[in-house]
């Protein structure tokens, strides 16, 4: 490899909440182009590089060793974090899965409910629920980022610190700390989740096999969060 790939601002996102000079763990990490970049550009000292599928990780090694940063970036075969509390993490990278995946690789690692593990996440869909369990099991939710790669993807960085949290509804949909800070893409976001909410609502409406009261709240508390931001 005879430049650094860069990759997207959604995976960028990261960068904030990284220990600098630490070690990282990159659960499902595809081709290890973020590995990659956090190692060339001195952001982290080790990578673990880890899937739960074979050819994806073949890739990964091969991108690693063009990079020659094979003594600094490590593979691993395995489903979630399973065997990977070995390597020492500092923090723990969980892009593109969906929320209830995270929520289980999380629960089926109990090692990472210790203050010197950060955890960076990125959850393709419900959200919601990750932050609720995330916040009634001890962990501190620290920041969150909107980053937008085509779509606006949400990244959320919490500790644990063993001291639980009640969020109401909206701070479960949108993140306390972007309800409390407004960071620019917020609105557009708002907007987005919105739409996405009343497609739903009507597909339900129509085939009449599901209840619709939670979707209509969600809508209520959208539409009154977008109209504040406009």
């Amino acid at each position: 490899m005879s430049s650094i790939v860069r990759p997207d601002p959604r995976l960028l996102s990261a960068l904030p909440y990284l220990t600098r000079g630490g070690r990282c763990i990159d659960v499902g990490t595809d081709h290890a182009y973020l590995p990659i970049y956090l190692v060339r550009e001195g952001i982290v000292s080790h990578a673990m590089a880890c899937d739960i599928n074979k050819g994806p990780l073949e890739s990964a090694k091969e991108h690693i060793l063009a990079a020659g940063l094979e003594n600094q970036i490590d593979t691993f075969l395995t489903d979630g974090l399973q065997g990977l509390e070995f390597f020492g993490a500092n923090d723990i990278m969980i892009f593109g899965m969906g929320g209830e995946l995270i929520i289980k690789i999380l629960s089926e690692a109990p090692w990472v409910r210790n203050a010197g593990i950060g955890l960076i996440l990125q959850p393709m869909s419900r959200t919601n629920l990750l932050r609720k369990y995330l916040t009634e099991n001890g962990f501190e939710i620290l920041g969150e980022t909107l980053s937008r790669s085509g779509k606006i993807y949400q990244t959320i960085h919490a500790r644990f610190s063993g001291k639980k949290d009640a969020y109401n509804e909206e701070e479960l949909l949108l993140g306390r700390y972007n309800v409390e800070h407004t960071p620019p893409l917020f609105a557009d976001f708002v907007a987005h989740e919105l739409q996405v909410a009343k497609r739903v609502l009507q597909g339900k409406e129509q085939s009449a096999s599901a209840s619709t009261e939670e979707d209509k709240r969600m809508i209520e508390i959208l539409t009154k969060r977008l109209e504040s931001l406009l």
